[in-house]
């Protein structure tokens, strides 16, 4: 029975996941001009606080775009430049751009 359940929820990841396209990611990305504060290769943000983008995991940034637009409360994320930017965002968008931005190089490192 785990071994079902777990062959199931897999199979509904792979199918979110790959619904999501990178093309239309890059073109949204553009459209909102993401690039003005994280950098134009995602990896070099104007700002040490702001973070790398570039390869960082799809459902990772869906996520935190997810929680940017809910805002203060359970589950959410306070920043009044990604309150704005996102509230137009479907969710659909959100994954698209996940997708994009998990597409590109990355400068992520991890310590040992």
């Amino acid at each position: 029975m785990k071994t079902l359940i777990a062959s199931l929820a897999l199979g509904l990841f792979s199918l979110h996941a790959a619904a999501a396209d990178v093309t239309r990611g890059a073109e949204l990305v553009k459209k909102y001009n993401c690039a003005s504060c994280h950098g134009a290769d995602f990896n070099k943000p104007i700002d040490p606080s702001y973070p790398k983008l570039g390869g960082q995991h799809a459902d990772y940034l869906a996520h935190a775009l997810r929680a940017y637009k809910r805002g203060a409360g359970a589950n959410g994320r306070v920043n009044a430049i990604m309150a704005l930017q996102v509230q137009p965002l479907s969710n659909r968008d959100m994954d698209d751009i996940g997708a994009y931005l998990a597409s590109l190089p990355s400068q992520l490192v991890v310590k040992k």
